[in-house]
């Protein structure tokens, strides 16, 4: 049985998207689940839409093998409801396979199953959310992340990716592959956050970090370690790091593959020159590793974009 935590104020594509992945799956598999949408008081629960669901007390959800925390405007009501924090707790302790989407973080942070554990949420909420549980290993530019049997993941149509990753666990990846054709969406979608963050425009940084950024893409070429970013920085390496995050919502790591990546890119797709030089002069220092990163951020090798630009 699958659960769907709403509440009023909910957003209504991060309780629809996972439903329908969840129903197109089980009836390519044959076998239908049990959806239920729940909430702390029965009855018909309005979205920030207006549109409205009608769901069950959380009674009537004692045999969950699924929970997924929606989010939207109405969470931090939510998040301070102790009935449904309660449920949220009992459910993850039981081994119940528990999971947000977008701002739903909120209320697994406030449950307490998120101290310690890996997670993630929209990347708006990045400095928010870092300020307030500190506890928490949050991962800014994942569409989604798992640590045990705790999910997250990252704005509204991010709930789509975590649904389609949990059919992978319950189908197999054929059912994962054949759902994601019916919703027309990419079974795996590549890259993180970070491409869709209006926080993150790496080309043109503005902010505190923008001299910083504007000097690392022109040293590409060096190692370009944590610790020279600070140090050009002017800062500690730690107190650096969490600045960074808050700020840009990805990790300083995370940053400087994304420079490395859309100066590799634009070199791969414009010109002829070797894949090997590219990766060198990129600071990749070697293809393999530029082979990973642009399959992380483009879902495709350099090779791939290069024959694509060429088609074009």
């Amino acid at each position: 049985m699958i659960g769907i935590l709403v509440f009023p104020k909910f957003q209504l594509l991060d309780a629809a998207g996972p439903i329908s992945a969840f129903e197109i799956a089980g009836r390519i598999a044959g076998a239908p689940p049990v959806i239920k949408v729940i909430a702390a008081d029965a009855g018909e629960i309005a979205s920030s839409s207006g549109v409205v669901l009608l769901a069950r007390g959380l009674r009537s959800a004692a045999a969950l093998q699924t929970l997924i925390v929606v989010g939207g405007e109405g969470v931090r009501a939510a998040a301070t409801c102790p009935r449904i924090l309660a449920f949220v707790r009992k459910a993850a302790g039981h081994g119940c396979r528990v999971a947000s989407v977008c701002s739903g973080t909120y209320v697994l942070a406030e449950a307490g199953i998120l101290d310690g554990r890996q997670a993630t949420t929209h990347w708006r909420h990045t400095r928010h959310f870092l300020a307030n549980y500190p506890r928490v290993k949050l991962e800014p530019d994942r569409i989604f992340a798992r640590d045990g049997n705790i999910w997250s993941s990252a704005g509204i149509s991010a709930g789509i990716d975590l649904a389609l990753a949990m059919i992978v666990e319950d189908h197999g990846d054929e059912v994962a592959r054949a759902t994601a054709r019916q919703l027309v969406l990419y079974h795996r979608r590549g890259g993180g956050q970070s491409q869709f963050s209006s926080l993150l425009e790496l080309k043109a940084p503005t902010g505190r970090f923008a001299p910083l950024l504007s000097w690392a893409r022109e040293h590409l070429d060096h190692a370009l370690t944590v610790e020279q970013l600070a140090e050009q920085a002017g800062m500690s390496a730690r107190h650096f790091t969490r600045a960074f995050i808050a700020e840009t919502g990805a990790t300083p790591s995370k940053a400087i593959e994304r420079l490395r990546v859309e100066v590799a890119r634009q070199r791969v797709q414009d010109s002829s020159e070797a894949i090997e030089l590219i990766a060198q002069s990129a600071g990749f220092r070697d293809p393999e590793r530029m082979r990973r990163a642009f399959i992380r951020s483009f879902g495709q090798p350099p090779q791939a974009l290069r024959r694509a630009a060429r088609a074009g």
